[in-house]
């Protein structure tokens, strides 16, 4: 069991997701307005979109590196109304407080972390999931979100990598995608779905839902993840 999970981004043109850009060819509202339809009081997001948007500037220096070692857990605060969960898998952004956009942080990292960084984090009063080995394990974090933080639908905001790897992991149920009127076209800019690494994989099917058009130049999808053959 996990959340009904949905990726939801802006993106110019030609798919690029860089937030400066797609705050330049969409001036409204309408991205946070169509999140908000989505009945997804959680979100997640990938480090970078973490540190650039509630991190503070300086990173975490453990004095004592040894790992968590196993799969742990902390529930700092109740989430009925929903989590910011934020992707820090070694354990280096330092919060400014508990909560995100009014509702209660909840940090993913991985076993390899610092036992020291999530003992700061339950100080703090910070939600904590420690899962994986090698990196995070995010078929079992998403289970662990399900059944021990009770989050039953979840929007995936940012950025590509975290993209790329629920959809990898085959863990997402739904793309939702907001087409600005712009194109980026700089080289090396993150894409919506980004840092798959095996090149023989094959291109996920999707199936449409809805197209509508909700200013005077963007355009809304909505894609349910095509069902693979066994």
């Amino acid at each position: 069991m996990r959340p009904y999970t949905i990726s939801h981004m802006m993106m110019s043109v030609d798919g690029r997701i860089d937030c400066d850009m797609t705050e330049q060819i969409d001036t409204t509202d309408a991205y946070y307005e169509a999140l908000d339809s989505l009945g997804c009081p959680s979100m997640l997001m990938g480090r970078v979109t973490m540190q650039m948007h509630y991190a503070l500037p300086e990173t975490f220096a453990a004095a004592d590196a040894t790992p968590v070692g196993r799969t742990a857990f902390h529930k700092a605060a109740d989430g009925t109304g929903g989590y910011v969960v934020g992707t820090d898998t070694h354990g280096r952004l330092c919060w400014p407080s508990a909560e995100a956009d009014g509702r209660p942080l909840l940090v993913v990292v991985s076993e390899a972390c610092p036992q020291a960084y999530v003992d700061a984090l339950t100080a703090q009063g910070i939600s904590w999931l420690a899962v994986g080995a090698g990196g995070i394990d995010w078929a079992r974090a998403m289970e662990l979100l399900r059944t021990e933080f009770g989050v039953e639908r979840l929007a995936v905001t940012g950025g590509g990598h975290i993209n790329g790897a629920l959809l990898a992991a085959g863990l997402l149920d739904e793309v939702s995608v907001m087409i600005g009127p712009g194109i980026d076209g700089r080289r090396g800019m993150t894409a919506v779905f980004d840092g798959i690494d095996d090149p023989s994989r094959p291109a996920t099917l999707l199936s449409l839902r809805s197209v509508e058009r909700v200013n005077e130049g963007t355009v809304w999808l909505r894609y349910a993840i095509a069902p693979t053959e066994d």
